[in-house]
């Protein structure tokens, strides 16, 4: 069976006349501010890409006497403002692909938890990764670019272990400028990259930061209240990859994710992410906080090539790893296409981290500060950053390693959960290979065990698309093709026992580093056009739907 894909535009063609009428019979309202009222934006691109067609695109748009409001190169795309009766001009002349330019906010949710906490370094012993810095490996020389709310200029963000200067400054993409100060009034994304890469010490002596020498930059995509676009991420994007080799930009954080709506290769974002993939850039994204149920994994962590990260938490106790489980709000896989997710989990439940006392979110729940500079957070969001440490202090000590190769090591090398008598703790679709180790990642050797059933170039160009192997039975058991009942997931009765995070039984539950997952988890080769993993998935059923947030959750 044969399944057409065909982008879906969300119809304003009702909604558009009826407000127009409504602008027409409102006294005062001039024909020009009726006109520019009724524009939506749009994200458009050439049907058949290639240079050529943009041109054309691009000279059609001047014809009209339209100003795009974002030329985003990296997908050949324009983003421009349009009435109803304009797209519908511009459709009857060209092949165009095209999507709403959907706006993206910071979805807030927290509950009462426990304030005035004395800030802690927890997650670096969680993970091994004090071995790592006993050995002067501190993340030194790789830049990590985080697309977030900006990057305020704290201590422990703008000097490094040695009190020399670490910070790059922040690219607004909002506004298209580069400044050296600091751009952050939200708090999300110094709080996300302390976590990566703070240099300060706790009480004890103890570093907070994973990879503290790391080079940080902004690239501020939310504005102060936590809204965006697709095309004010896409633009960060680009920028990334106009300055990677000229400040050794390695590693994205991309601690956000929303609903899905439409096929990976389909979406601009993805798309965008794939270029920079392509291009020698590690990207790390959040599965998402929408779990525990099967395919909740939202964009871009849908994105089958790039490194996916669920989170777990200590359960408040930091002395032993015995009561540890996956977040109950850690989104879980498979994808609609089938691809196994997430690839990896990581510490994601009340960290610590840098905030400003009026940052915005500081102010908004002060119960979560701790009257200085430190702040109390959960999510996926969280979990991202740390594996981006991670990331970084690999790139440190083996700087020849691509995207996939690091992809590859960190599955080979986490901690798998496990259960007394051997058996899953939870299904490779809730905990992907297993808790993050950086230890074990930084010495890992292994080659070729991610994305070598893909093909990101054909991808890319539309000569081609994959699945994955996962697919479901009518019982509602989601399972792997060709692989044994130890990988069969019942969302209800969990993998032979109690799956879901908050009903494992403690004495039968372990991380495991010596549990191997069958390498054919993360190596598929199925093409979408000869594969259906699911029959009863309806692609005039899949619409796209604007609620692209990063989501805030209960202090796990």
């Amino acid at each position: 069976m044969k399944v057409s894909f065909e982008k879906i535009i969300t119809p304003i063609a009702l909604v558009g006349f009826i407000s127009l009428t409504a602008w027409i019979n409102t006294p005062g309202t001039s024909n020009e501010t009726q006109v520019e009222q009724s524009k939506q934006s749009y994200i458009i691109s050439a049907k058949n890409r290639s240079l050529q067609n943009y041109k054309r695109l691009n000279n059609k748009i001047d014809e009209m006497k339209v100003k795009p409001t974002h030329k985003l190169d990296i997908i050949d795309s324009i983003v421009v403002n349009l009435t109803e009766q304009q797209l519908m001009q511009l459709k009857s002349q060209l092949a165009l692909n095209i999507s709403a330019n959907h706006q993206v906010q910071l979805s807030n949710k927290l509950t009462k938890g426990k304030g005035n906490f004395k800030p802690t370094s927890i997650v670096n012993d969680l993970i091994d990764v004090t071995d790592v810095h006993a050995s002067y490996n501190f993340g030194g020389g790789v830049t990590i670019g985080f697309l977030d709310t900006g990057l305020d200029r704290l201590k422990g963000l703008s000097k490094n272990l040695y009190r020399q200067k670490k910070s790059w400054g922040t690219y607004d993409a909002i506004n298209n400028i580069f400044t050296h100060k600091g751009l952050e009034t939200n708090g999300h994304g110094t709080h996300v990259a302390s976590i990566a890469g703070n240099s300060q010490y706790d009480g004890n002596g103890k570093v907070y930061g994973v990879a503290p020498n790391a080079l940080l930059v902004g690239i501020k995509v939310f504005n102060d209240n936590g809204e965006s676009s697709y095309a004010d991420v896409i633009r960060g994007i680009e920028w990334a990859l106009q300055v990677k080799d000229k400040i050794n930009l390695r590693v994205l954080n991309l601690s956000f994710s929303g609903d899905v709506r439409s096929y990976y290769w389909d979406d601009p974002l993805n798309q965008a992410i794939m270029k920079a993939w392509q291009a020698g850039i590690v990207i790390i994204a959040s599965a998402g906080n929408n779990g525990p149920d099967p395919m909740t994994i939202g964009v871009p962590g849908n994105n089958p090539y790039i490194i996916t990260v669920g989170a777990m938490t200590d359960a408040y106790t930091t002395n032993t790893t015995g009561d540890d489980k996956l977040a109950t709000f850690s989104a879980a896989g498979p994808t609609y296409e089938g691809f196994v997710k997430p690839e990896i989990v990581a510490p994601g439940g009340h960290l610590t981290g840098l905030m400003s006392f009026d940052s915005k979110i500081a102010l908004d729940h002060p119960e979560f500060h701790d009257g200085g500079q430190y702040f109390q957070m959960s999510g996926t969001s969280q979990a991202t950053a740390v594996v981006t440490g991670v990331v970084a202090l690999m790139l440190t000590k083996n700087p020849s390693l691509t995207p996939d190769d690091v992809k590859c090591r960190l599955i080979d090398s986490a901690h798998t959960a496990t259960t007394s008598t051997g058996a899953l703790a939870y299904s490779v679709f809730q905990q992907g290979s297993g808790v993050v180790n950086a230890y074990d990642a930084i010495n890992s050797s292994a080659i070729d065990c991610a994305n070598t059933g893909l093909n990101i170039e054909e991808d890319i160009t539309g000569e081609q698309h994959f699945a994955g192997p996962a697919n479901i039975d009518d019982k509602g058991n989601y399972y792997l093709e060709g692989l044994g009942p130890e990988y069969i997931w019942n969302p209800t009765t969990g993998v032979n026992q109690k799956a879901l995070g908050e009903n494992f039984e403690v004495d039968n539950y372990v991380w495991n580093p010596n549990f191997a997952i069958d390498n054919y988890v993360w190596n598929p080769n199925f093409l979408i056009d000869n594969y259906v993993w699911n029959p009863n998935f309806l692609i005039d059923n899949y619409v796209w739907n604007p609620n692209f947030v990063i989501n805030w959750v209960e202090q796990q």
